[in-house]
């Protein structure tokens, strides 16, 4: 048995009552894992060689028990996003529409953002925030594997979002920074940095953002807040501020019920270890009546220049613009006017322009189709040519330019051939 807190073992019995014996049993039990297929690229589960059996309230994610999904080329090139099966519930409440334009406020690292994304299929906006730098790039690299078009970046605060996207927004994720008790199992750091001072200033903290959020939903707008942790000062009492400082909100019932993990109003849902096969959560569904203004983005005309417009002329067989740089670096935004917050990255990078001349980015390969290239290598995914690739090796081939290599028919990356051999252009940080 884990070496639990004797204040929140406490505060679980007065929670849970007869139902207590049966919750701390459940730290003997082996954790679940879960992973989500990215529905950008990957629509069913028939390439995966992987033993999977469904996770009940995500109709894309799947448990799984060996220890190869994370280690393989497949989890490289985006198909699929490895996640706590708990965790992919709560997007699934967030009831995202072709055409949202989404924020995820609290969005590293980059879980929730991605099956987000996945949800708007390209069409919308995502707009992916992370207070703290260093998570921010983990969630902009993850944006990228997944080969997400239309989401920004950001790393700031939630009151500099707010100034800056005043009522923009149709739905809003804040999965808010928490005292982690639902994760004990998972990560027992989370023990040792656990005391009730941390979750009295959890708790302050989640209401700041909640607040910050609110200014930033438009009428008839939903917001999601979501923690990982059991602790009713970190939920229902942040919830109960919440409403009475915003009374034109009202709580929405979930679709799930979670095996009897509700609260007693049935409005607030907690996911409970000893209930479910995953780790411990909890949300609230909070929507907005209308009667507010709400505003929307304007864009600028897409741009042009000769290098860029040759690349995609020999090399792809679809149009493709950008509409924002940053120096010499090409990007196609969905927000262009970024002026005045901190950006991370601004949309899909495309490439950069480099002495007359155009070199595309390992994103757009992820981002684009087999299809769409003229030039391709085509690969097994047991193949030694494949791992010489991802080894940032070359490999022959009679191509000339640019082109991209394909593993079971998905882009791994991009090459350069001269007529004998392809250079190799993944990622030295990708190579393995």
């Amino acid at each position: 048995m884990m070496n639990l807190p004797l204040e929140f073992k406490n505060n679980m019995k007065d929670l849970l009552k007869d139902e207590y014996e049966e919750f701390l049993s459940s730290y003997d039990l082996p954790q679940y894992k879960g992973l989500r297929l990215n529905t950008l690229k990957l629509n069913n589960i028939d390439l995966l060689p992987f033993s999977l059996e469904q996770i009940p309230w995500c109709k894309t994610g799947y448990y799984y028990v060996e220890d190869g999904p994370g280690k393989h080329i497949f989890h490289d090139i985006g198909l699929y996003y490895i996640q706590e099966p708990s965790a992919m519930s709560v997007v699934e409440e967030l009831d995202v529409n072709e055409g949202d334009v989404c924020l995820d406020m609290c969005a590293a690292p980059g879980g929730k953002s991605t099956q987000i994304a996945a949800k708007l299929n390209g069409t919308g906006i995502l707009v992916s925030n992370e207070i703290i730098p260093s998570r921010a790039k983990i969630l902009s690299s993850n944006i990228e594997r997944m080969g997400i078009k239309n989401a920004v970046v950001l790393n700031e605060t939630p009151k500099n979002i707010a100034k800056f996207f005043p009522r923009k927004f149709d739905k809003i994720l804040v999965d808010a920074p928490c005292s982690g008790e639902g994760m004990f199992r998972k990560n027992e750091e989370a023990i040792s940095e656990w005391s009730q001072e941390n979750v009295t200033m959890c708790a302050k903290r989640q209401l700041d953002i909640l607040i910050e959020a609110e200014k930033c939903l438009k009428s008839n707008g939903r917001i999601v807040f979501s923690t990982c942790t059991f602790s009713t000062k970190e939920n229902e009492n942040v919830i109960n501020e919440f409403i009475k400082l915003y009374p034109k909100f009202h709580l929405c019932k979930s679709k799930y019920s979670f095996e009897n993990g509700l609260d007693k109003d049935g409005l607030c849902q907690r996911i409970y270890p000893h209930k479910v096969k995953g780790e411990g959560h909890f949300f609230a569904i909070l929507e907005r009546d209308g009667d507010r203004e709400e505003t929307i983005f304007k864009n600028k005309d897409i741009k042009q220049d000769k290098e860029f417009e040759s690349f995609v002329k020999k090399y792809l067989n679809i149009d493709l613009k950008y509409n924002v740089t940053f120096g010499d670096n090409l990007y196609l935004s969905p927000i262009q006017k970024l002026d005045g917050i901190k950006v991370e990255r601004p949309g899909l990078h495309l490439g950069e322009l480099k002495k007359n001349r155009f070199e595309p980015s390992h994103s757009l390969a992820l981002a684009l189709k087999r299809e769409d290239f003229k030039n391709v290598i085509d690969l097994k995914v047991d193949s030694k040519e494949l791992q010489s690739y991802i080894q940032g090796e070359t490999i022959e081939t009679d191509i000339v330019g640019w082109g991209v290599i394909c593993v079971e028919g998905y882009t791994v990356g991009l090459f350069k051939g001269d007529g004998r051999i392809a250079k190799n252009h993944y990622p030295k940080g990708l190579r393995k």
